[in-house]
């Protein structure tokens, strides 16, 4: 997959979801995780976290906003349920990103989706746990950005044909007895 990208969190309060969201991260091959504003406890979220994804990627803690920081020319994405927010769908996701979800029973605050250089929604009657939120984002950017055929237009794989054979044109190699 082309770039990088990290996720994270901001207030979440449930280590198991914090748990399942690492794995999930890591499953999808990203490049760090972060919390921001959250006091959740790094043993119980690693009981969740079956793949021991912290031992692959980097853990992030911010105390708070004003701590937080991100690579020089990584981009902010939220990830927020407003009338406002571009169908995740039809969003580019950038080379480089930090993707940020809000905790389980609430929104993004106001100071984050300011820093937000892009506030994305999944297409949603309502909100769902903040772990399936975010393996449907990191979901989307693999198959936007990953090396994937295009979609064929009829149900089913794309159709790849078998390579043909060479006919023709080829030179027997005669060898010589040398004495």
């Amino acid at each position: 997959m082309r770039g990088y990208f990290g996720i994270g969190v901001e207030q979440i309060s449930k280590e198991y979801n914090a748990g399942n969201l690492v794995r999930s991260a890591h499953a999808f091959g990203a490049s760090f995780f972060f919390t921001i504003n959250s006091d959740i406890d790094l043993h119980k979220m690693r009981m969740s976290d079956t793949a021991d994804s912290f031992d692959h990627m980097p853990y992030h803690q911010f105390k708070t906003l004003a701590d937080f920081t991100l690579p020089k020319g990584c981009a902010l994405v939220g990830v927020e349920l407003t009338h406002d927010a571009v169908d995740m769908p039809s969003f580019r996701h950038p080379l480089r990103a930090a993707y940020i979800l809000g905790p389980e029973m609430g929104s993004l605050s106001p100071e984050i989706v300011a820093q937000c250089d892009y506030v994305i929604k999944i297409p949603m009657k309502f909100c769902v746990n903040v772990g399936v939120a975010g393996a449907l984002v990191m979901y989307d950017r693999l198959l936007s950005m990953g090396k994937f055929a295009e979609r064929p237009v009829r149900p089913g794989g794309p159709i790849v044909q078998p390579e043909k054979p060479v006919f023709g044109n080829h030179r027997r190699k005669v060898r010589t007895k040398k004495t």
